[in-house]
């Protein structure tokens, strides 16, 4: 659900030329690509179809949604090992045959996964950069929506960042938010809006719980990340240098190093240009700390 809504998200956008679906149940990819075709008379001129991976040669982006879902009694550890050794397989297979291309990784757990798939095209001679994660771009969306609601403003002009896993230790940058240059008490303030540590705590929860409340209604979340994805695509293949909270391995910050997590990164056309190191309250440093520690752990025991 999340590719295809991903390659529906594309067409609506009028991003690319050119979308391949490769799927191992090859009459999904034909039926998915066939029902988001019947969409292009109505938005933008973009050819879509099913196709192998020899199909990808060319590929400027590659979207890896490809993964398992959790068995019912299944660990956490089984899933991702299972999940590893999808990825084992897939990147490969793509790099084979569209060696230049950036890898976005939109599989959960995605930081892990991401970590993992940098690794495989490492082996190929890949430079990380080049291999980039979804991460809280879709948490960092929900995060300024929800400020923009509470005061009124279009969520476009409120800068605000989550941080760190996607999942329950993600960190919500309260330090660093800012509405038409003003940091949150001065607009607050300004607007006469006043946003209490309730409201506050209520709004971390909408962010961080936001996926499970969906997943409890509808089984998974794809229109928001397939949304998410559509804009990163579009920024990778027009070299639009913006700033965007996706997941991809640190090299040289402080208690970081080595972990693939989400920050603000100015992404190119070539993937990731550089990483952002927010000046965080102690709080929020900490909270991020932890969250490393998270991703550290779960990698360490595959």
């Amino acid at each position: 659900m999340v590719g295809s809504a991903s390659a529906f998200a594309l067409v609506m956008r009028g991003v690319g030329r050119e979308i391949v679906l490769v799927d191992l149940n090859k009459a999904r990819a034909e039926a998915e690509a066939n029902d988001i075709y019947h969409a292009v008379p109505f938005a933008h001129p973009l050819t879509v179809r099913a196709g192998e991976y020899s199909d990808l040669t060319g590929a400027q982006v590659v979207v890896v949604a490809a993964g398992v879902a959790q068995k019912p009694g299944e660990t956490r550890l089984q899933l991702l090992q299972r999940n590893a050794a999808v990825l084992a397989q897939v990147v490969p297979s793509i790099l084979q045959h569209a060696p230049d291309t950036v890898l976005l990784v939109v599989s959960n757990p995605v930081d892990i996964l991401t970590h993992l798939a940098a690794k495989f095209a490492s082996q190929l001679g890949v430079h990380f950069s080049r291999v980039i994660g979804s991460g809280t771009m879709l948490d960092t969306a929900r995060f300024r929506a929800l400020l923009g609601r509470h005061f009124g403003v279009d969520a476009h002009h409120v800068h605000a960042y989550v941080i760190g896993e996607h999942g329950d230790s993600e960190v919500l940058t309260w330090s660093q938010v800012s509405i038409g240059g003003m940091n949150l008490k001065e607009f607050s303030e300004v607007q006469s809006t006043p946003l209490s540590p309730e409201q506050m705590c209520q709004m971390d929860g909408a962010v961080r719980r936001a996926a499970y409340q969906i997943i409890a209604g509808k089984g998974a979340t794809y229109y928001g990340i397939g949304s998410a994805v559509a804009r990163l695509v579009d920024v990778l293949l027009h070299d639009q240098r913006a700033i965007l909270t996706v997941t991809c391995r640190i090299e040289n910050l402080p208690g970081l190093e080595g972990v693939t997590l989400s920050l603000p990164r100015l992404v190119g056309g070539r993937g990731v240009m550089t990483t952002m190191a927010l000046p965080l309250d102690d709080a929020e440093q900490k909270g991020l700390l932890r969250s490393a520690a998270v991703i550290r752990e779960a990698v360490e025991s595959l």
